[in-house]
């Protein structure tokens, strides 16, 4: 749980670089990847990153205008990486603009129950990283390389 807003801008700035990084090795063509047909694919889970900051800002009482209107999956890798810089932004900006580190322990209604503002941004980094591991598994299904975001991957051991 974050008790301050610096705590977490701090972390989403690290969070969302890596983030990044994941999305810019996607390319179109891969966009369809997934574990197992109907399963989440690769553009899903970008585009759901893309567009899920929107509604933990939302339930922290801070206001992020989304990338997009749509609910489709661009059909554009760089679409989807270009809607989630813009995403993480205003998420960055917005909260630096709107809470206090008091409020960041202050109590709101989510999830069906009473919960710190701290402990719901730290459940969106949260969400984020799982997410963009499941994506990392995508990426090597589609023989693309993994970038090393939390630690050296087989690409980076090989080089």
């Amino acid at each position: 749980m974050y008790r301050t807003v610096e705590d977490f801008i701090q972390d989403w700035s690290a969070a969302t670089a890596g983030t990044n990084q994941v999305l810019e090795a996607m390319t179109d063509e891969t966009l369809s990847q997934s574990i197992v047909e109907g399963h989440s694919s690769l553009g899903w889970l970008g585009w759901h990153l893309a567009n899920s900051p929107v509604s933990f800002a939302s339930l922290v009482g801070v206001s992020v205008a989304p990338a997009s209107d749509s609910q489709d999956v661009p059909t554009s890798a760089a679409d989807i990486l270009n809607a989630y810089k813009q995403v993480g932004e205003r998420v960055k900006s917005r909260v630096e603009e709107t809470l206090t580190d008091e409020m960041m322990v202050e109590e709101v209604e989510a999830m069906g129950r009473k919960v710190p503002r701290g402990a719901l941004l730290r459940l969106l980094i949260d969400h984020q990283t799982h997410h963009r591991g499941q994506m990392t598994v995508l990426l090597r299904q589609a023989g693309l390389p993994v970038p090393g975001i939390m630690g050296p991957t087989q690409e980076a051991q090989n080089q």
